[in-house]
């Protein structure tokens, strides 16, 4: 597999490097320094399946059946059979990129050192990654607790040869085909190898790092659609006055008022009416977009820190602890429960959901002729044609749906195994519901960017700024101008399309100095 060749730093991976992974295109290198860390935990349970002393998952059965021991003999047969009955997924297949990133992250976690797996399995699991096989791996059965078991059991059947591999086209291959054209040897497993794989976040981490990649030219794309709107509008710029987002003293506000200064620097449309004009006081949708967007920014933003952290632990179980004279210890404990991903993601779902909330308000605002002071409808010949009356009626079909869909998961558990898992997290479900919110938004989004661009061309010959002729020319290139009624769902479609592909995002990366989106708070 071609492309920039990344360093594996156990412990270490930066959110840069996450989401290089996520695009794909990199060849994954284990860090030299691992390996010691690597070889002492495994010889700790090595000694252990070579002992009498019951270890969970070692030479016990798994879950309510751990107070069953397993004879020597049995070992590896226990560990292949952990595989094949924990392989239960159901639903579509999980995309390449997240499932790049359960590779990727699988193997920094296991090469902290502390799962007791060989050095074997985690140069399998880099193997598969660079030679850019994506493991088929259902989407749906896992309640995020006792680990993401049944997805990461599918993945771990790939690379025994016994499970699929995803064609790019969707299809399945045998798993053992895929590995056989690489020259990829299959995973024989050994003590306590099977749980280790299984056993661990890395699936809701994935997924939830997923969400928040794809969200991010959405948001950026928000920011400038929602200037465009501003000034379509004739909306005033004094809210975006840094000194009121000083005195509250909220990063996210405080950036976001200075995003949307950029987006509006040199406005001839508000050049024009900065004297004279009647309206005292711009709608919240307009002159709280620093307030709300900001505060969504702050969560999401956290949310990527927690996920950060999540993507370098260690979350597998029993945990394994060497000793620098050579023996160690290993202690069960908790570490495969993701309420850490699943609050992060249910906070992103709200942070996602305000997003598209306020756009639709803001299309609303705009068709409304006594709040926009534009014709009704975005329309000239209103009554005979309807405008954007029914476009409307869209974006507020979407957001309405995702504020269901911004239910928070992880306020739900039903116990598992025989109540021995009684509490789990929904974390899975809570980060994979991202994908079909963040595609409503794109698409409130892309009707508001009709809109706000059709409310322009009733103040030509006035121009906006900059960088928001930018957003508008953009958009004419491939939708004329509403003169009259006409087929409106292919223009929807190809707005997105500018929300989709990052186009209005490099409108955005193209202003200097502004805070990154994504920074450590």
């Amino acid at each position: 597999m071609a492309g920039t060749t990344l360093t594996l730093r156990p412990g270490r991976l930066a959110l840069e490097e996450l989401q290089a992974l996520h695009a794909g295109g990199v060849r994954l290198v284990l860090d030299p320094a691992a390996v010691p860390a690597i070889a002492a935990s495994a010889a700790v349970v090595q000694r252990a399946a070579a002992g009498d002393a019951p270890v969970y998952g070692v030479n016990t059965g798994f879950g309510k059946l751990a107070s069953t021991r397993i004879s020597s003999e049995d070992l590896a047969t226990l560990q292949w059979n952990l595989i094949r009955s924990h392989s239960v997924g159901v639903g579509e297949a999980l995309a390449a990129p997240v499932v790049r990133l359960m590779l990727a992250l699988k193997a920094a976690s296991l090469a902290r050192g502390h799962s007791g797996v060989r050095p074997v399995v985690i140069d399998t699991l880099l193997a598969v990654h660079n030679a850019g096989l994506a493991p088929y791996v259902p989407s749906q059965g896992s309640v995020g607790a006792s680990g993401d078991l049944a997805p990461l059991s599918h993945m771990t059947l790939a690379l025994m040869g016994e499970g699929f591999f995803l064609r790019a086209d969707g299809s399945r291959q045998p798993a053992a085909e895929g590995l056989r054209e690489h020259g990829i040897t299959p995973l024989v497993l050994a003590a306590k190898e099977g749980l280790a794989l299984i056993n661990g976040t890395q699936t809701s981490t994935a997924l939830a790092l997923h969400g928040l990649f794809a969200f991010e030219p959405v948001l950026e794309s928000a920011l400038v659609v929602g200037a465009l709107t501003v000034d379509a509008a004739r909306g005033s710029d004094g809210p975006f006055d840094p000194r009121i987002h000083a005195l509250r003293g909220q990063p996210g506000q405080i950036d976001v008022a200075q995003y949307y200064r950029a987006l509006l620097a040199g406005s001839a449309i508000r050049q024009s009416h900065t004297e004279g004009d009647d309206r005292v006081q711009d709608p919240y949708c307009l002159r709280c977009q620093p307030q709300v967007v900001g505060a969504c920014l702050d969560q999401l933003r956290h949310a990527a820190l927690v996920l950060l952290r999540e993507a370098n632990a260690v979350t597998d179980n029993p945990l394994v602890f060497a000793d620098a004279d050579g023996e160690g210890t290993m202690i069960s404990g908790g570490n495969f429960h993701a309420e850490p991903v699943a609050l992060a993601a249910d906070a992103m779902a709200c942070a996602i959901a305000e997003v598209g909330a306020i756009a639709e308000r803001r299309i609303a605002m705009l068709i409304d002729s006594n709040v926009s002071r534009l014709p009704p409808f975005l329309t000239g010949d209103a009554g005979l044609n309807s405008g954007f009356m029914i476009a409307h009626v869209t974006a507020a079909a979407l957001a309405s749906e995702n504020k269901s869909l911004a239910h928070p998961a992880s306020v739900d558990s039903l116990p598992t195994s025989a109540n021995q898992e009684d509490h789990v997290s929904m974390a899975t479900f809570a980060a994979r519901r991202l994908q079909p919110m963040i595609a409503n938004v794109a698409h409130i989004l892309a009707i508001e960017l009709l809109a706000a661009a059709e409310g322009i061309e009733f103040l030509r010959p006035l121009g906006s700024s900059q960088a928001l002729e930018s957003a508008h020319a953009l958009l004419r290139e491939s939708v004329p101008r509403f003169a009259t009624d006409r087929f409106i769902a292919p223009d929807i479609e190809r707005a997105a399309a500018c929300v989709h592909s990052g186009a209005l995002s490099r409108v955005f990366r193209s202003l200097p100095g502004l805070p990154a989106l994504w920074i450590p708070v």
